[in-house]
């Protein structure tokens, strides 16, 4: 079990130490160091695959996790499928939301929620996708992501190594953040990575069937999520955390915490 432990002056040093250097590098001494109490996070997006590629040339059991939340496009599982034959004994850990509270929401609020309102939207983005990934880092010391700084606004700052404070402050690695999507579609080109059917229908950004969509000429790589939103944050709450007034009475109401 891993008794590595970092704090933020030695993350912020780890950071400095691996700007400039390949994900591969990162995950290299990430895999050595955090071993077995680390994870891979993916949504099986294209930065997820090339994530998945880079690691398990590392190291074959690599843990892999992913939240199904009950709303997946059917094209998402087919790709599961799919890396489950490219890479043969990946572990690869398919996490579901509590039935018991996705019943209880949708008997109070509808299945379709998230059409309603920023902050019920935000209620099912937590119940059906926040709360099985807080519950897998418990047991964590420390996950890999496949953020980029240029992806969008929120995530401009990210370093490659951080101290996740809303996780129990383990260690959280975003080795792709220097790249650029040209950078991580070229790598999946000449790796023969598979990726999304969906990005061949022109989508971007690919999240849960309901609230995802193709985009159209000019529109910003993530304007396919929760598209009828105006003013509202383009994340889930799984990798920043989201305040908005009256969002955690609210759950506690409906959840009966």
């Amino acid at each position: 079990m891993s008794t590595y432990i970092l704090d933020e002056l030695e993350a912020g040093e780890l950071s400095i130490q691996y700007e400039g250097e390949s994900p591969q590098t990162l995950l290299e001494w990430a895999i050595d160091e955090f071993s077995p109490r680390i994870a891979l996070s993916a949504a099986f997006q294209a930065d997820d695959c090339a994530l998945i590629d880079m690691a398990y040339r590392i190291d074959p059991g690599v843990r892999v996790f992913t939240v199904d939340t009950g709303r997946l496009p059917a094209e998402t599982h087919e790709l599961i499928a799919q890396l489950r034959v490219r890479y043969p004994g990946l572990g690869l850990d398919v996490l579901e939301p509590d039935p018991a509270q996705v019943e209880r929401m949708v008997r109070s609020k509808g299945l379709e929620l998230m059409r309603e309102s920023v902050e019920n939207r935000l209620l099912c983005c937590n119940v059906r996708k926040v709360q099985p990934l807080t519950k897998h880092l418990d047991g964590l010391d420390a996950w890999v992501t496949g953020l980029r700084r240029d992806q969008w606004a929120t995530r401009t700052n990210i370093r490659k190594v951080e101290i996740d404070h809303d996780h129990g402050a383990i260690v959280k690695l975003n080795p792709l953040a220097e790249w650029t999507k040209r950078e991580v579609w070229e790598y999946l080109r000449e790796n023969d990575v598979p990726v999304h059917p969906l990005y061949a229908k022109g989508y971007t950004s690919i999240g849960c069937a309901p609230c995802t969509r193709a985009i159209g000429p000019g529109e910003d790589d993530r304007a396919g999520r929760w598209w009828w939103e105006t003013n509202a944050p383009k994340e889930c709450g799984m990798h920043c955390s989201i305040e908005h007034g009256g969002f955690e009475h609210e759950l506690k109401a409906i959840l009966g915490k």
